[in-house]
C-alpha cells in the first residue's frame, strides 16, 4: 500500500476550509487514491480554530527565528469519512485565520505580509512531522500552491531536514498568478528573519522582478519532482508570456515552466468533477431560496450596512415567484478580476447582455462575493436594471438552485487553470458559454456541449462574447432540437477523479 502526504492551504473535506476550487481537489483526490487501495494523510493548518474538537497527535519542536517553536498536530473528523484518508491540522497561535474565506489575509499595502509568516511557521511544522515520521513512511508528497513549497525549501536547504529527500515530491498550480513574494530580509514577513540559520541560494529562490524578493511559487515549480496544472490547454498557455488582458499565461515564470518541461516535470492534467453522492436540489425552489438567503443575510451584522441594497433584491426577486422568466443566464463566482474582468472593463458589453435577455423576458443571476470594487459595480447595476439579480452572499441551497434550473451558465474568466463551475453546471445538463482559454478550452465544445468565445485583441474578444450570447439565444428561441442536443451533450460529459488520478499515478507519482 502506497503511503501519501497532501499539504494545502485549504480542504473542503473539513468543515469551514475552503476558499477557492483547491479546496475541492484536497477533497476529491485523496477519496480516489483510498478507492484505487492506497493511503492518504490530508495536513492543512488549524487557522486557530479547526482543531478544537480535533485529537491531539503529537507536539512538534523547530527552530524558527532563532528560537523554538512548537506546534501541534491535531486529527480532525471530515464530514464523510473514507478507508485509509486521514485528515489533520497543525496549530500554533500565530497561525490565525484571515478575513477570505476565514482562511488567507488581505494585505493591501504589502501583499503576502501576514500570510507568509502563517505558511512559514506551517511548512516548518509539517517538516518536523515528515522528520518524525508522524504520518508514517511516506512515498509521495503532494504539495498545492505557494502555501506550501516552502516545505521544498526546508528539504533543500535547512540541515535538519535532509531526511526529507526519501519521498517524491509533487507540486500542483492552482493560481499561477498568486505567488507569494517576500523579501529576503530587512523585513519581519521575511527568509532571513524566520531562517536566520540557513545558508541559502538567492538566485535559485529569487523572483525575476523583485530580486531582492523570493518567490514561493518559482521555489515549487523549480524544486519540485513532478508540476502540475490543472489541465492540458492550461499547460500550454503557461509556456508563453502573459501580454494581458489579451492573453494570461506564465505570469513571469514561463521560464522556469520551460525549463520543467524541457526536463519531464511539467504535466497538464485537467481536473476532476463529482458524479456520485451529491447534494440532489429541489427544482421550483431557485426563487424561495434566493428570499431565504436573503432575509438570513438581512440578519447577520456584517451584512447591515448592504440591508437597503438586499431588500431591494428581495423585491425583484418576489415579483419572479408569481410570473418566472423564460431564460436565465446565471454565473456564480469569486467577484475578482481573473473571473469578470470583461464585465468591469466594458460594463457597456454586460448592459448590452441584460438588454437583449429583457427582449426575450429572461434574467441574468449572479451570486458571489470578492473585491469590493467588482461588489460595488454589480450592486449598482442591479439598481438600475429590472433584470439583473445579483445575490452578493454565499449560500449552497441557493448554489445548487442555480445549477439546476439556469438555461446558460456563463462563465467569461479573463483565464481558468481549470474551472470546476462549467462541470457542475454541464452536469445539470446546462450548456455553458465560456471564453476559450485554459481548462474551459478543455471542458466546453462550441455548438456541441456549449457556446464559447475568443479572439486576438481585446477588442475582438467582446464583440465575439455578445456575437456568442447572440447565437446561444437564436439556437434557444429558434431551433429547440439543436438546444436539446447541446443540453445533451452537455450533459453526457464525465470529467471523473477516476481518469484524473489514473494519470496522477502514471505521470506524476511514478508509481
Amino acid at each position: 500500500m502506497n503511503n501519501f502526504l497532501f499539504v494545502a492551504a485549504e480542504n473542503d473535506a473539513i468543515p469551514d476550509c475552503k476558499a477557492g476550487g483547491m479546496g475541492d481537489v484536497v477533497r476529491d483526490v485523496p477519496r480516489q487514491i483510498s478507492a484505487m487501495g492506497d493511503k492518504v494523510h490530508v495536513v492543512v493548518p488549524s487557522y486557530g480554530r479547526l482543531h478544537q474538537n480535533g485529537t491531539f497527535k503529537t507536539h512538534l519542536n523547530f527552530p524558527l527565528r532563532g528560537t523554538t517553536y512548537t506546534a501541534e498536530l491535531y486529527e480532525v473528523i471530515p464530514k464523510k469519512e473514507y478507508k485509509n484518508v486521514h485528515h489533520y491540522v497543525l496549530h500554533h497561535p500565530e497561525i490565525e485565520e484571515g478575513d477570505i474565506a476565514h482562511i488567507y489575509h488581505n494585505d493591501p499595502t504589502e501583499p503576502f505580509y501576514t500570510d507568509a509568516i502563517k505558511y512559514f511557521i506551517f511548512c516548518t511544522g509539517v517538516a518536523e512531522a515528515l522528520k518524525k515520521e508522524a504520518f508514517g513512511k511516506l512515498d509521495v508528497v503532494h504539495m498545492h500552491d505557494w502555501h506550501s513549497s516552502l516545505v521544498l525549501f526546508l528539504k533543500k536547504y535547512h540541515p535538519a531536514y535532509k531526511a526529507l529527500t526519501k519521498m517524491r515530491y509533487v507540486y500542483s498550480i492552482h493560481n499561477l498568478a498568486i505567488q507569494g513574494i517576500r523579501p529576503f530580509e530587512n523585513n519581519y514577513s521575511s527568509l532571513k528573519t524566520w531562517f536566520p540559520e540557513i545558508n541559502y541560494d538567492e538566485k535559485a529562490l529569487m523572483d525575476y522582478r523583485y530580486q531582492d524578493c523570493v518567490n514561493l511559487m518559482a521555489v515549487g515549480i523549480r524544486l519540485a519532482d513532478a508540476v502540475h496544472t490543472v489541465s492540458p490547454s492550461y499547460k500550454e498557455d503557461v509556456l508563453k508570456p502573459s501580454s494581458p488582458p489579451e492573453f494570461i499565461g506564465g505570469e513571469g515564470l514561463e521560464q522556469d515552466l520551460l525549463k520543467a518541461d524541457n526536463e519531464g516535470r511539467l504535466y497538464g492534467i485537467l481536473n476532476g468533477c463529482n458524479y456520485g453522492n451529491i447534494r440532489v436540489a429541489d427544482t421550483g425552489k431557485l426563487y424561495r431560496n434566493t428570499v431565504k438567503a436573503l432575509f438570513r443575510w438581512l440578519q447577520e451584522e456584517s451584512k447591515k450596512y448592504k440591508a437597503d441594497f438586499l431588500a431591494h433584491t428581495g423585491e425583484k426577486v418576489m415579483q419572479y415567484v408569481a410570473k418566472q422568466p423564460k431564460f436565465i443566464v446565471s454565473s456564480v463566482a469569486r467577484l475578482t478580476e481573473q473571473k469578470f474582468y470583461f464585465f468591469k472593463r466594458s460594463p457597456e458589453a454586460f448592459v448590452s447582455i441584460l438588454k437583449k435577455l429583457d427582449e426575450v423576458d429572461g434574467i441574468f443571476m449572479l451570486l458571489g462575493t470578492g473585491a469590493p470594487e467588482y461588489e460595488a459595480l454589480f450592486r449598482e447595476m442591479s439598481y438600475t436594471h429590472q433584470n439583473f439579480i445579483f445575490t452578493n452572499g454565499q449560500s449552497e441551497d441557493l448554489i445548487d438552485s442555480i445549477y439546476l434550473e439556469s438555461n446558460l451558465y456563463f462563465m467569461p474568466s479573463l483565464f481558468e487553470p481549470c474551472g470546476i463551475s462549467q462541470m457542475l453546471a454541464m452536469r445539470n445538463g446546462n450548456p455553458c458559454l465560456v471564453h476559450h482559454t485554459g481548462g474551459l478550452k478543455d471542458t466546453v465544445a462550441h455548438m456541441k456541449t456549449g457556446f464559447a468565445f475568443d479572439g486576438d485583441t481585446y477588442e475582438e474578444k467582446i464583440q465575439n462574447m455578445l456575437a456568442s450570447f447572440d447565437l446561444a439565444l437564436d439556437v434557444f428561441k429558434n431551433d429547440p432540437k439543436k438546444w436539446q442536443r447541446i443540453r445533451s451533450g452537455a450533459k453526457k460529459m464525465r470529467f471523473t477523479w477516476e481518469k484524473s488520478v489514473t494519470d496522477y499515478y502514471k505521470q506524476l507519482y511514478l508509481l
